[in-house]
């Protein structure tokens, strides 16, 4: 399990899991619970490129949001793991 200190945002830390560039596990400490709760459980399954993708650049406070947080954790997982 790898863990994200998020930045600018309500949630404070994104816990989540690869296998073979998927996405296995997820979870959000902290931010709105039913929009946290319903990105993990749409991006697990999921390519983690895909993932950065659909999620990359969305905003809701300032310049970032919780699922911003997530691309960017995968974005950082994906260069210290390539």
């Amino acid at each position: 399990m790898h863990s994200y200190q998020t930045h600018g945002t309500c949630s404070r830390r994104i816990d989540f899991d690869v296998q073979d560039g998927i996405v296995t596990a997820c979870r959000f400490e902290g931010g709105c619970t039913g929009n946290t709760q319903g990105v993990a459980r749409l991006v697990i399954g999921r390519n983690v490129d895909d993932v950065i993708q659909m999620l990359k650049g969305i905003q809701c406070r300032g310049n970032t949001s919780c699922p911003d947080q997530l691309a960017r954790a995968l974005e950082e997982y994906r260069l210290q793991n390539a």
